[in-house]
């Protein structure tokens, strides 16, 4: 009787040995007929466990290698940076919070707060602007968002006191060549 037995072949492996692939491809009463198939003698890599290997991998987000910071991650004490943003420079970090308005709606950086803040930072010398902000520069130029959006916002962590020749905006905390998404 010719078939596929998808069970270990007790003839198949006596005859040929214990190192050979215990499955075959035939069920029949001659020993010779009975020839291996391609199941590897160990389960753990059959076609069903590399696929279902392969579909979890597919679902590890980009952003699972970045380290997660918060704003309260950021500052020791006023304008001393914390040891575990000292550690994680220059690593890719990810970040929640809001875009501030910036003054162009096509924009290469914008400032990420904690809360959002209506008040542009460059148009009010009155506002009273957060301590806890960080400086985000996009790897390419994007389109600005409402500020009440909370986005989840990845990229390499650069720290120390900087001033941007552009802008003149200081900066304590910056991520560059960051990019975005709607948390």
């Amino acid at each position: 009787m010719l078939g596929c037995s998808l069970r270990p072949c007790k003839r198949l492996t006596r005859l040929r040995g214990a190192g050979t692939l215990p499955y075959c491809n035939k069920r029949s009463q001659d020993a010779m007929s009975h020839q291996p198939i391609a199941f590897p003698a160990n389960r753990f890599f059959s076609r069903r466990a590399v696929l279902a290997g392969l579909s979890g991998a597919v679902l590890v987000t980009p952003s699972g290698a970045a380290t997660r910071l918060n704003f309260s991650d950021l500052l020791a004490k006023p304008a001393e940076l914390s040891d575990l943003v000292k550690r994680v420079a220059g690593t890719e970090v990810e970040m929640r919070g809001y875009m501030a308005p910036p003054l162009k709606s096509e924009i290469n950086f914008f400032v990420l707060t904690k809360l959002p803040t209506s008040t542009c930072p460059f148009c009010d010398s009155a506002a009273a602007w957060p301590d806890d902000i960080v400086l985000v520069q996009m790897a390419r130029p994007i389109r600005a968002i409402a500020y009440d959006a909370l986005i989840r916002v990845t990229g390499i962590l650069d720290v120390g006191e900087q001033t941007d020749s552009a802008t003149g905006f200081v900066s304590l905390v910056r991520l560059r060549d960051a990019r975005y998404l709607k948390a």
